[in-house]
């Protein structure tokens, strides 16, 4: 398994990422949720989480609920705000909803700080001049139809 960056495996990163979604938004996680969250079975759930748990990114119980320790809040959202960055920049490429979806799945463990970095820079400078965001796609379209001929 690939390790990340945060020195963990992406998919350690996704186990991570959803627990924090399911705490902000249910106020608690348990193995059950995770599992339908992922599309995984209970007992893959629970052998991860017994992982992290190891490796202190989270406090587990068995049978009882689970929470993020300081180490896997800071990780989460790192992850999380990794995830809306890329989301956000590739809908200002106005890609189709899954396709945005699909393509930050697949990027979001293997991009560097440093792009990162310069593509949350990006995203914000779009953000203040739309008109140079509509004048970048422009150019992209023009350039693409030309180098075609």
């Amino acid at each position: 398994m690939r390790k990340t960056r945060n020195g963990i495996t992406t998919k350690a990163e996704d186990y991570l990422e959803r627990i924090h979604e399911l705490i902000e938004t249910k106020g608690y996680a348990r193995v059950s949720d995770i599992a339908e969250a992922l599309e995984l079975t209970r007992p893959t759930v629970s052998i991860m989480v017994q992982r992290l748990s190891q490796s202190g990114f989270i406090d587990y119980e068995k049978y009882r609920g689970l929470r993020l320790t300081d180490e896997g809040t800071r990780v989460a959202n790192r992850i999380r705000d990794r995830h809306a960055i890329l989301t956000k920049f590739l809908t200002m490429l106005d890609l189709p909803e899954e396709v945005v979806a699909r393509d930050t799945e697949g990027i979001e463990h293997h991009l560097s700080g440093e792009t990162l970095e310069k593509l949350a820079r990006l995203v914000s400078f779009w953000e203040k001049k739309p008109a140079k965001l509509r004048d970048a796609l422009a150019a992209a379209g023009k350039f693409r139809r030309r180098k075609s001929s």
